[in-house]
Order: C-alpha cells, then sequence, then structure tokens
C-alpha cells in the first residue's frame, strides 16, 4: 500500500483535514472567545481542504486506473 508515491499525497490530504476537523471540534467544545472568533472560520477550512482532499482521491484513482 505505502510502495505508491503517489498515495501519500491524498493520505496527508486526509490527515490535514482531520486536524482541522479536530480543531474545530476541540475548540467548540470548550467553548470561549477563541471559538466565538474562529468557528466559522475554521469549519470553512475544513471544507476547502475537504474539496482538494477529495479531488486528490478522484486523481489517484483517475491516474491508477490509466496505468500511470
Amino acid at each position: 500500500m505505502f510502495e505508491d508515491p503517489l498515495l501519500i499525497i491524498p493520505l496527508v490530504a486526509v490527515l490535514i483535514v482531520l486536524l482541522i476537523l479536530l480543531t474545530g471540534i476541540g475548540s467548540f467544545g470548550r467553548g470561549g472567545e477563541f471559538n466565538k472568533r474562529n468557528a466559522n472560520k475554521i469549519m470553512r477550512y475544513r471544507i476547502y481542504a475537504q474539496a482538494v482532499a477529495i479531488v486528490l482521491i478522484l486523481g489517484y484513482v483517475w491516474l491508477r486506473r490509466q496505468g500511470g
């Protein structure tokens, strides 16, 4: 599975999405001023990162089906 260097790119993108999500959930759980200021911004970043991750995953699958 990890012999393919192209697989690392989508996996890193998924890990970035996970980190952003956990940051958002953690700040929501704690509440406070940081959450009030940044909750929507953090979740917006998650949506953007998730879209990039999906594109990278689909690109990886497409390249592997093409034999590349």
